[in-house]
């Protein structure tokens, strides 16, 4: 993430950067740049969790052609779930608090969320690898067991965006 924070900082006109010798200014610059840099990564984790819903259209495809129709509804609702979760972390409000926001997020809330970010990337990781068992499977046994690993991962996608969701909203609800 600090990487997207310094990339956006980086990018800053002129204007921003002469701004930011003004007291009081430099925090807000970097609120912003924080925002600007948690858009940047959400976006990214929404790219990559589209890539894996197409994907998911493939593999129903095949199945369709292997003749393993009782499959279907199955990769479905693994292909739901990652659409539903892409589709929250994209339309989500972005950003951390700002000093009169109503939510505040101290260091190790951020740091929590930090955590969870990374998290949507690794699971993707592994919801891809799964995707290859599910591939592999087409036409065999382990197609089960091979759907049932990659909707487990699909549901902990979407059970650790709700996680991120109470550290910054401080509450049990979800969003």
């Amino acid at each position: 993430m600090s990487d997207l924070f310094e990339t956006v900082k980086g990018g800053q006109d002129i204007f921003k950067k002469l701004l930011s010798y003004v007291p009081g200014f430099s925090g807000y610059v970097e609120r912003t740049n924080r925002r600007a840099a948690d858009k940047l990564l959400r976006d990214q984790v929404a790219l990559k969790y589209t890539e894996l819903i197409a994907r998911t259209s493939h593999i129903q495809k095949d199945i369709a052609e292997a003749g393993q129709l009782d499959f279907l509804d199955d990769v479905d609702d693994i292909a739901l779930k990652l659409r539903t979760f892409s589709d929250r972390i994209k339309n989500a409000s972005y950003g951390y608090s700002g000093f009169f926001d109503a939510v505040k997020i101290n260091e190790k809330e951020l740091a929590q969320i930090y955590t969870f970010d990374a998290a949507f990337f690794e699971l993707g990781n592994q919801i891809s690898n799964g995707l290859d068992n599910v591939e592999a499977g087409i036409g065999g046994d382990g197609l089960k067991s091979a759907i049932r690993a990659v909707d487990d991962l699909a549901r902990q996608v979407g059970q650790t965006y709700d996680k991120r969701y109470q550290v910054i909203t401080g509450s049990g609800e979800q969003a």
